[in-house]
């Protein structure tokens, strides 16, 4: 069966092109022009990827992205012509899979919607795992995470470091490598990202931020899990 993809678009040559493309390639495609429209092609076409402008009609895109994230952990890459940092860090942060800015490449969107789908079905099937890492617990499929018995509250990506950090414990991880298997391929992000979020976990889960015994630092290569 193949994989559905929701394009939601508000530019019509665009939304035609990609749809278009992504035909040709084997993917069951559906288009809406605007945000309301957007949710209800979501839950009735239930896609396994949603490509996201952000500049939509009726609701912004955030606002869009954020209803999607209530109901389901559907992969969405945002597409859009609003090059600034903070709007790519605003995405990411909110949890997108992938940002791309137009004009951009269709071989290399078609290229980012398989590695995001790829990604999210090797995570799907890890998050029946629960792990347990002496003082953490973590549960992938609930989105949970305990600290020495106590939850405690990540955003998505913080969520996602740890599970990348906790499934390679005791490997020392380079920024590089953190910033491809948590952020993907997104040029815009830097490595000074993974410091701060490395940062805002240790505040969260350490027992001494300032002097970390589970999140540790391998001077000139990047980070590692002690479990």
């Amino acid at each position: 069966m193949p994989d559905r993809v929701l394009i939601v678009e508000d530019d019509k040559g665009i939304a035609d092109s990609v749809a278009y493309t992504l035909r040709q390639e084997g993917f069951e495609v559906q288009v809406a022009a605007d945000g309301p429209s957007g949710l209800d092609a979501f839950r009735s076409f239930r896609p396994d990827l949603v490509i996201l402008d952000l500049m939509l009609p009726g609701l912004h895109g955030f606002d869009v992205f954020r209803a999607i994230r209530r109901h389901a952990n559907t992969p969405v890459i945002m597409l859009t012509a609003k090059a600034e940092e903070s709007d790519r860090v605003a995405g990411i942060e909110l949890g997108a899979d992938d940002y791309v800015v137009k004009p951009f490449s269709m071989r290399e969107l078609i290229a980012r919607v398989r590695m995001v789908l790829r990604r999210s079905r090797v995570a799907a099937e890890a998050a029946e795992e629960i792990l347990e890492l002496g003082e953490i617990v973590i549960d992938p499929a609930r989105h949970v995470v305990t600290v020495r018995g106590e939850e405690v509250a990540l955003t998505p990506k913080e969520f996602a470091l740890l599970e990348y950090l906790a499934r390679n414990r005791g490997r020392a991880l380079t920024r590089a490598m953190i910033l491809e298997n948590v952020w993907g391929s997104d040029q815009f992000i830097d490595e000074h990202t993974v410091d701060v979020h490395i940062r805002w976990l240790r505040q969260k889960i350490e027992r001494q931020p300032s002097r970390p015994r589970l999140i540790v630092t391998v001077r000139g290569v990047g980070y590692k899990l002690n479990a």
